[in-house]
């Protein structure tokens, strides 16, 4: 049902005054703090109007009014006003980013700290690989005296950016020549056919056949044990909210996020196309409490995605901070991987 532009109006503040003070609100806080122009009775009319229509409810007949799931999903979908992070913010993912800017790996990986640092909730990480991804960049520059960095791009993700050891009397022309040539051997490949490419490379390029099983290996020991990972951070921090003083919605929440196959349940479906997707309550009859959200994003850069982050916590989320941070954070790391490459 279509809503009338108070009633928006003011179902807008309570779900923004709720998730700010974790109180019910009232038609006289209403009027006193955001409507001072419109007469009590009236919100109060307004107020009841709301509760009908299935959008707030009453915790207690002489309460305020908290917010239904439906309210949220309106709010999310058409109340919520877009916020940029402050430059504090901004200066903390940089940092932190900026800190592991020579290991691509771990710039991903610590994107999940980030979040849950800035939002104050349990953020959760996704990324999923197939054998049937085909490779589209493979590059191998030298690190150190014996260590050269190793990078695989597929069609669909970063799969790994790690170091692998050289011959000590390598030159960098050497290693330049290996890396285009082991990369005209992969290139265009599927993960699952590169078993089979040791006797082509033997024929082509025998002379740095150990850089050659060090990609080899690299890649396979990518296809067997990381072809989904699942990272968490800041699990604990779900009690740093009021609504979460009751053991069984602890039990319950704790439930889902020890498990990393729930997780991968949750963060798996994710529709590449959609930058910021929402869930709320559990909508999707999966393994999230119905007293919870997910907010996700999935990052790419250049056509090459990352991986799927997101956070996860009480109905009484700020929507719009989670958003501002994924928002963000998916900028900066891009800007970042781009200005490395």
């Amino acid at each position: 049902m279509k809503l009338s532009e108070r009633k928006k109006k003011i179902l807008q503040i309570v779900v923004d005054d709720y998730i700010a003070t974790a109180q019910p609100v009232s038609s006289k806080s209403i009027t006193e703090k955001y409507m001072k122009d419109v007469s009590s009775a009236t919100v109060r009319s307004e107020l009841a109007g709301l509760e009908e229509l299935g959008f707030l409810t009453q915790l207690h007949t002489s309460s305020g009014r908290v917010p239904s799931i439906e309210a949220y999903k309106m709010y999310v979908a058409e109340l919520m006003e877009k916020s940029n992070l402050s430059l504090k913010d901004v200066g903390t993912i940089k940092q932190a980013f900026q800190n592991h800017a020579d290991n691509l790996e771990a710039v991903v990986q610590n994107t999940v700290k980030v979040i849950s640092d800035l939002t104050d909730y349990t953020s959760i990480a996704y990324t999923s690989h197939s054998a049937e991804d085909k490779i589209v960049k493979l590059e191998i520059f030298r690190y150190k005296q014996q260590q050269a960095l190793l990078l695989i791009v597929t069609e669909n993700t970063l799969i790994r950016d790690r170091f692998i050891d050289i011959p000590l009397e390598m030159t960098d022309e050497q290693i330049a020549e290996a890396s285009r040539v082991i990369s005209k051997l992969f290139v265009g490949k599927k993960l699952k056919e590169i078993n089979s490419l040791g006797n082509a490379f033997e024929s082509e390029f025998s002379a740095y056949r150990s850089i050659f099983d060090s990609v080899m290996w690299a890649i396979e020991d990518y296809i067997v044990n990381n072809n989904s990972k699942v990272l968490l951070e800041g699990e604990n921090k779900i009690l740093n909210h009021p609504e979460y003083t009751d053991a069984e919605k602890v039990k319950n929440f704790l439930t889902v996020v020890s498990s990393k196959n729930k997780l991968a349940s949750l963060l798996s479906e994710e529709n590449d196309d959609i930058e910021i997707n929402i869930k709320i309550g559990g909508e999707e009859g999966k393994d999230m409490p119905k007293d919870c959200s997910l907010v996700t994003a999935s990052y790419s850069v250049s056509g090459v995605k990352l991986g799927t982050y997101g956070v996860i916590g009480p109905l009484r989320m700020d929507y719009q901070k989670v958003v501002s941070v994924l928002e963000g954070v998916g900028q900066i790391l891009e800007d970042l991987i781009k200005n490395k490459k």
